[in-house]
């Protein structure tokens, strides 16, 4: 368990409330989480970075922690995010960063890189691997395909309102559950055993998920899931779901992007991490494609999805190395 304080700021850039977790002096690493994550999931990798002469700025990303939680669903977008992140970059007088992205932290980070690329000296992408081409149809046509088949949380989480009041009203159960399960411990593609409807009932993602050991656990200790459920007992899930439901947004977006990206890049994931076979099966080799200053991909024996924490020591030195390469 982490038991270093962690220093945690609070900026306002154009109206809009970011809260970060802002430690050490040095070149900027730039740490970008997904669902259902928060700035403090980057906690081991901010002591570490800190401690070797970086200036590590974890953020709670927009509809989560401290940050503000647009209404609007547009604003959840890569490319929005990617927006608000130049305008708090400028706002901190920094001109570029190692962006560290994680699940959606990672389309968000690489978007920063692709329509700034000035701002991005080096990317690191963690679970979810770059997929610059778009679907031949809107996103959420797809998931509604793959729903008829199992239970597809992508599909699921559409709906305004029904997920969000499922997952608000277990937040404990579900974040043990949902942690476990994308852990390298339980094989999460068992959700997909299950039907999206049954007897007439949409199936809910607690339905579909497996149960929790009691913690602590290896990877995470009771004090370090606290901070997740109060957290999430207080702001809810809607945040977070929102990221989901611009997926129709970011595809229209995509529209007119350049699918190249020649920023310096590694890739790291968990072994047993099912990101990658939802994401499909061409996704690596079509990031090797488009990535020309890809360096590397490491993959984590017997990890999962949180490999921050699952494997905190090696993602945080293959972090510090990469960072060094690019003073």
């Amino acid at each position: 368990m982490t038991t270093e304080p962690l220093t945690y700021s609070t900026v306002v850039v154009d109206g809009f409330t970011w809260r970060m977790i802002d430690q050490g002096d040095g070149p900027v690493v730039l740490l970008c989480h997904g669902f259902p994550g928060l700035a403090f999931s980057w906690r081991h990798q901010v002591h570490a970075l800190s401690a070797n002469g970086f200036r590590a700025i974890a953020l709670d990303m927009p509809g989560y922690g401290g940050t503000d939680r647009p209404v609007e669903i547009a604003e959840y977008s890569f490319a929005a995010v990617a927006g608000r992140i130049v305008a708090l970059l400028d706002e901190l007088g920094i001109d570029d960063v190692l962006a560290v992205g994680h699940d959606f932290g990672s389309p968000a980070a690489w978007t920063l890189a692709r329509r700034h690329r000035d701002r991005v000296r080096g990317l690191m992408l963690m679970a979810m691997p770059y997929a610059p081409d778009r679907l031949p149809v809107p996103p959420t046509q797809a998931y509604a395909h793959v729903a008829q088949k199992h239970f597809f949380h992508f599909d699921y989480f559409q709906e305004p309102g029904v997920a969000d009041a499922e997952l608000d009203s277990a937040p404990g159960e579900f974040l043990a559950r949902v942690f476990h399960a994308l852990s390298g411990d339980a094989p999460y593609l068992q959700t997909w055993d299950h039907p999206s409807v049954h007897d007439g009932v949409r199936v809910g993602y607690l339905d579909a998920l497996p149960t929790a050991p009691p913690l602590p656990w290896p990877w995470l200790s009771s004090d370090e899931f606290a901070v997740y459920e109060t957290t999430f007992a207080a702001t809810g899930f809607t945040g977070g779901l929102n990221w989901y439901r611009a997926a129709d947004v970011n595809w229209s977006e995509m529209a007119d992007d350049d699918p190249v990206l020649d920023v310096p890049a590694y890739f790291l994931n968990g072994e047993n991490d099912p990101a990658l076979a939802i994401a499909g099966e061409k996704t690596m080799g079509r990031m090797r494609e488009t990535m020309p200053c890809l360096r590397a991909v490491h993959t984590y024996d017997g990890a999962g999805h949180f490999i921050m924490a699952e494997c905190a020591r090696e993602v945080s030195a293959a972090l510090i190395g990469f960072a060094r390469t690019l003073r």
